[in-house]
């Protein structure tokens, strides 16, 4: 069995595990939605390329910046959340722009679900897996 507290946290919370895969998911939807919407807005070749590239070469340094588990800059929970808005909600709002707005709306409801969920179990850890890094983090004492 494997030591690593990060494994063993997902060993033990299963659903906790499959929520962080639907969450990587819905983030890779959402910069291809965002391409989606980029390449098919506009009416010069320049400005599909120009929003089809960067719009999601935005959304990713806005996420690597504020909202990414190991982000530069981690801000508080409601800045966090307002980037998680504007780039996954921007993701569904693309949808909607390229004339699907039922998928969309599967999109958007997906996606609150999902960051709900997600930031409601990343700040309940299991008291074993809390102990073991605390464990692990303490100095010996000699």
């Amino acid at each position: 069995m494997s030591t690593d507290p990060g494994t063993a946290l997902f060993a033990e919370r299963p659903w906790f595990a499959a929520n962080e895969l639907l969450a990587f998911v819905v983030e890779i939807v959402a910069l291809a939605c965002l391409g989606w919407w980029g390449f098919t807005t506009g009416h010069s070749q320049m400005l599909h390329v120009l929003l089809g590239v960067g719009t999601p070469l935005l959304a990713i340094v806005l996420w690597s910046l504020f909202a990414a588990p190991k982000a530069r800059l981690r801000p508080g929970l409601p800045v966090v959340l307002v980037v998680k808005a504007v780039v996954l909600g921007g993701g569904a709002a693309a949808v909607y722009g390229v004339g699907h707005p039922v998928a969309a709306t599967v999109m958007a409801i997906v996606v609150v679900a999902n960051t709900a969920v997600a930031e409601t179990l990343r700040r309940t850890v299991p008291v074993r897996a809390a102990r073991a890094e605390d464990t692990a983090s303490a100095p010996e004492s000699g």
